[in-house]
């Protein structure tokens, strides 16, 4: 759920790697090339890229909705096509059952059964819908940080990897010790590296 919507559970990430400029251009440049591509009518099994954070149907952009004053706000979208393994199971059964009364065999070698199985299972994907996942955004440009609003981490291995080359910023995840770093002053950074943990049980 996004910030959007009402409640959410969100990451904080650092941004590593120099800004190129211009950066407007840059970023328009950048998204438009790594934005999201349908595959409903295609055979494809994933699809991964940028949309807006206001419609998952738009990665075009129009009018660079991206832009919001000193922050990038985008959508992470990712579609995937699935098949169940008890659905797969069902249909490889069903298979072997029909080509055992075909051929008039007690069994099915293993070579034909791993066929089968890997046949089967690309014609299920085939006519399988995929299944869309969208994780907002909001990467504010002047303090190099980000916001993903997911706990996925699946979803976060997909984030920086799809960060990194579009943009060629590195994300770090930030915990509250390096959150700390990053909002202190020297003073209170020399402190923050005398604290020890502790255990309150």
């Amino acid at each position: 759920m996004g910030f959007l919507k009402g409640t959410a559970g969100f990451v904080r990430f650092a941004i590593e790697g120099e800004l190129p400029k211009p950066f407007w251009d840059f970023v328009a440049e950048r998204v438009t090339a790594f934005s999201f591509k349908d595959i409903d009518d295609t055979y494809d099994e994933f699809s991964i890229g940028w949309v807006s954070i206001h419609n998952m149907f738009d990665s075009q952009f129009n009018f660079a909705s991206y832009a919001n004053g000193d922050y990038v706000t985008l959508a992470l979208r990712i579609d995937e096509r699935k098949v169940s393994p008890a659905i797969l199971k069902k249909f490889v059964d069903k298979e072997e059952e029909r080509i055992k009364k075909e051929k008039q065999i007690p069994k099915i070698s293993r070579t034909m059964r791993t066929e089968i199985k890997e046949r089967i299972r690309v014609e299920l994907m085939r006519r399988a819908i995929p299944l869309p996942a969208v994780y907002e955004l909001y990467w504010n440009v002047a303090d190099s940080t980000l916001i993903f609003f997911s706990t996925s981490s699946k979803a976060h291995t997909l984030l920086e990897d799809l960060f990194k080359e579009t943009f060629g910023l590195t994300l770090i995840q930030q915990i509250p010790y390096n959150t700390a770093e990053h909002l202190l002053d020297e003073a209170g950074t020399t402190h923050l590296a005398r604290i020890s943990p502790a255990i309150f049980v």
